[in-house]
């Protein structure tokens, strides 16, 4: 996939330039969003208009313009292979993520950005996990791919790690969300497992370049975790661990929460008890979650999960798949495919999701794509 397919780094600067302003969170952006449409609006509006919205200080800093200088290092970053900048305003911005209360309006993204839209679980747990535990999230990463799955995680020590390395050895799709800049690998442990990752999935954050990793960080970082997910699959976690905030938030958002039990007398099962005590679904076998989530193939080429009802559909894998023929050898749109198809918008995109997934189909600029013969 190309750097950018055509992206206008100067509009998505504009995004940047106003997330980066002191006191502009997720909310404020949002509503600035909603008031004035784009962040280009947001720039041409007058004090007055701005001051309806938002505090005087974040009003003035506005009217005085994009501060140019600020944007140089994320222009470098934006320039280098593989590297994106994502949108709201963006085709590839994850559906899921629309559905919860404070999608980020930006996301830095390394990798493969057509995993966004995949159907995904989250597997998280404790940093300082059993050998045991590692197994465990490595497994169940490994085989849910196998069932289409792309599989979220962090990055961290422990389970996290392990949850990774399991999606990487079935070649299947993982991302890692993260709660630094992406110019900063955190831990710097994992720095071979965050270039693989990059290689073959993707890492993404909704954090400012140079962002280094803060503890207040990694909450706002779990939303986007369970955000992105059809559910959350604690392996192993204490009472105060991380994992609950992201297994409660996944419960806020509508998502599922699964979590494996272990010994009463082990600290690392302490998490994942009380979570079964409060309504999560006790797993010990992979069929646990395939049941309660509806998946009945066993093949990333032949479903896909619709992210409004849960439900699969049959979708063709690159060999037969009838988009191929359609396309013939010159670039075409996703409206056309459509037409020729018959097929609703959802079901093409899916298709061809896939089919840029196997390196079949190419993503162009002008919202385009070409077979690769």
């Amino acid at each position: 996939m190309q750097a950018h397919h055509g992206e206008d780094i100067s509009e998505k600067t504009l995004w940047v330039s106003l997330s980066n302003i002191h006191g502009v969170g997720t909310q404020t952006f949002c509503q600035l969003l909603k008031t004035f449409g784009n962040p280009a609006n947001v720039y041409a509006a007058s004090y007055h208009q701005l001051k309806a919205v938002v505090s005087e200080k974040i009003a003035a800093e506005i009217t005085q313009g994009v501060n140019h200088d600020a944007l140089t290092d994320v222009i470098h970053w934006l320039s280098q292979a593989n590297n994106h900048l994502i949108t709201l305003a963006d085709a590839h911005y994850p559906k899921a993520l629309l559905e919860i209360t404070d999608p980020p309006p930006l996301l830095y993204a390394k990798g493969n950005v057509a995993l966004l839209n995949l159907p995904s679980i989250a597997i998280v747990g404790s940093r300082n996990a059993s050998v045991q535990g590692e197994k465990n999230a490595e497994a169940f990463a490994h085989d849910l791919c196998g069932y289409g799955l792309c599989i979220i995680s962090g990055l961290a020590l422990g389970i996290d790690g392990a949850a990774h390395r399991g999606a990487l050895k079935a070649n299947g799709a993982t991302i890692a969300v993260v709660g630094t800049g992406l110019d900063i690998v955190y831990p710097a442990k994992h720095r071979d497992l965050a270039h693989q990752i990059v290689e073959h999935g993707l890492i993404i954050s909704e954090f400012a370049l140079g962002t280094p990793s803060k503890p207040q960080n990694f909450p706002k970082r779990n939303r986007i975790i369970s955000g992105l997910s059809l559910g959350c699959l604690v392996v192993e976690a204490n009472l105060q661990s991380g994992s609950q905030i992201t297994a409660r938030l996944a419960a806020e958002q509508g998502r599922e929460v699964f979590a494996i039990p272990g010994s009463i007398h082990s600290p690392m099962s302490k998490g994942c008890h009380q979570l079964i005590k409060q309504g999560a679904k006790l797993v010990d076998c992979l069929q646990d979650i395939v049941e309660d989530l509806g998946l009945n193939t066993l093949s990333l080429n032949n479903f896909s999960i619709d992210n409004d009802t849960s439900s699969t559909t049959n979708i063709p894998s690159a060999s037969n798949n009838p988009l191929l023929i359609l396309m013939g050898f010159e670039p075409t749109t996703l409206e056309n495919l459509v037409r020729l198809s018959s097929l609703t918008v959802s079901e093409v995109s899916s298709m061809l999701m896939l089919l840029e997934l196997e390196g079949r189909v190419a993503s162009l600029t002008g919202g385009q794509y070409q077979k690769i013969v």
